[in-house]
């Protein structure tokens, strides 16, 4: 339901929302201020209960001179138990001033007008002790002076009930005042949102909803746009056309370059091959002729015999590789076969072991058992290894050691798999080259073609394998091998 309803009207919606709702705390607001008044009413009487006490208390005292007198005229005992009556309201009025007392100076002064009470009853028992002895005249005398501490007190208590007053009258005072200005500023309250709603209406209307409205018909890929209830929605469906376009061109003109740079790659290698196809080959051959034609002519020794064998594989290796660079954009046929890849690295071993030598490099080989045969061609599994081999002499230029590994690789759900580690002890290669080094003509030699990783990368893949690489300068660079075996899963 909510959904239907267009972005203006959630918009109007809203703002009604807001309307309401700073209304009605507008409404609280003053509601409110007269509870508040009310309270502030009720904590006046308090006040006012406390004034109540002091006047009490001038009552009381005030009923204490009258019993004495009629006591002097008629000597009956009853208005001296009277007396006592009222002696006893006074005290209790005294003790209920004492615990409605607010302040400390209110304290003080109930304390004053108690040690005046108290001096004011020790002297009133005299003057009455003296009529009861007959002492007329000396009763009289100090019932002078009694008289004027007994106005001393009702003074005291007038100021003590004339405090209470004023505190009643400032306390009303303030909380009218403090209504008032609680309701005055409920209504600027009021008058504020109203303009503020108001303002934010006409904000959203002219700087929100409509550019929106045009951005959605800018960025359409349609002539005709249809306005949905949700113009957020519809703006964002359109970007993200828009964003998906970009996108899909972006990699279109990255796949057409590559193509491009690709086929200017191979064009320049077909060139290059065509030339030296005549150029190199050929020599070659002459050359395989004449190495048949001693080997039947001369006698040769053993060892003779078998350097002649390994410049003749030399020659045919050479050739091989010439015949990888004229393919390189037309791969060569496979002749798959079982093999075993512990075959074919004794295989490049033996191939490689005078170069080895004239390096200074020592091959080393970690096996345990001689790995399950693989589906491979064992003449381009063979150059694989020979290319690694080569390219790990050249970078140990003093020396060092080729450490291969072999291990089958067990698992439970998937095919074993053989693996084969060359690891060396070079120079190691850059980060940044490490990217790069299986892409065609990337080299850092500076005669080299960056045919060679490239190929031994399209070989291993040709045969349903892999192959990365780790390194690290200054350490050394393994390159890991791995291909599917004949021998099925566990």
């Amino acid at each position: 339901m909510w959904s239907r309803i267009s972005l203006k009207n959630r918009i109007y919606i809203h703002l009604a929302a807001i309307f309401l709702v700073t209304l009605s705390a507008a409404a609280v607001m003053v509601w409110y201020s007269y509870n508040l008044e009310g309270v502030l009413t009720t904590i006046t009487d308090e006040n006012l209960v406390a004034f109540q006490s002091a006047e009490s208390l001038e009552i009381a005292l005030v009923n204490q001179k009258g019993f004495v007198s009629y006591y002097f005229l008629d000597g009956n005992p009853a208005w001296l138990s009277q007396l006592e009556q009222y002696r006893r309201i006074f005290r209790e009025q005294l003790g209920h001033a004492r615990a409605l007392a607010q302040s400390p100076e209110q304290r003080q002064a109930i304390d004053r007008i108690a040690d005046e009470y108290d001096h004011y009853i020790q002297e009133k028992d005299k003057v009455i002790n003296f009529y009861k002895a007959g002492d007329v005249k000396f009763g009289s005398k100090l019932h002078q002076t009694v008289r004027s501490r007994f106005f001393a007190i009702l003074e005291m208590c007038e100021a003590y009930k004339g405090v209470h007053t004023q505190s009643i009258m400032a306390a009303k005072q303030e909380a009218l005042t403090e209504a008032a200005r609680l309701r005055d500023t409920a209504m600027a309250v009021i008058v504020t949102h109203v303009l503020l709603v108001l303002l934010l209406a006409y904000l959203l209307v002219y700087q929100i909803l409509n550019p929106l409205r045009a951005l959605i018909r800018e960025t359409s890929r349609n002539e005709a746009v249809e306005m949905s209830g949700n113009d957020v929605k519809t703006l964002s469906q359109s970007v993200r056309g828009l964003i998906e376009d970009v996108g899909q061109t972006q990699v279109e003109l990255e796949k057409s370059r590559e193509t491009l740079l690709q086929a200017d790659r191979m064009a320049m290698v077909g060139k290059l091959a065509a030339g030296m196809a005549h150029s190199v080959r050929n020599p070659f051959t002459s050359v395989k002729m004449r190495l048949f034609s001693l080997n039947r002519s001369l006698k040769l020794s053993g060892a003779q015999k078998e350097d002649l064998d390994v410049i003749s594989e030399e020659i045919d290796h050479i050739d091989t590789i010439v015949q990888n660079f004229l393919e390189f954009s037309r791969p060569p046929k496979l002749k798959m076969q079982p093999v075993s890849p512990s075959t074919v690295v004794d295989t490049a071993i033996q191939l490689l072991r005078y170069r080895l030598e004239s390096y200074q490099v020592k091959a080393i080989i970690h096996r345990d058992q001689t790995l399950p045969a693989v589906q491979a061609d064992p003449d381009q599994l063979k150059e694989v290894l020979v290319n690694l081999m080569v390219n790990a002499c050249e970078a140990m230029t003093g020396g060092g050691s080729i450490e291969i590994h072999e291990r089958l690789l067990e698992s439970s759900t998937e095919a074993l798999k053989a693996e084969i580690r060359i690891t060396d002890s070079g120079t190691g290669i850059a980060p940044e080259a490490l990217k790069r080094i299986f892409d065609p003509f990337f080299t850092t030699k500076e005669e080299g073609t960056g045919l060679g990783l490239s190929i031994v990368s399209r070989i291993i893949q040709e045969h349903g394998g892999h192959i990365d690489v780790t390194s690290e300068e200054g350490r050394g660079t393994t390159f890991r091998i791995v291909l599917p075996t004949l021998g099925g899963k566990l």
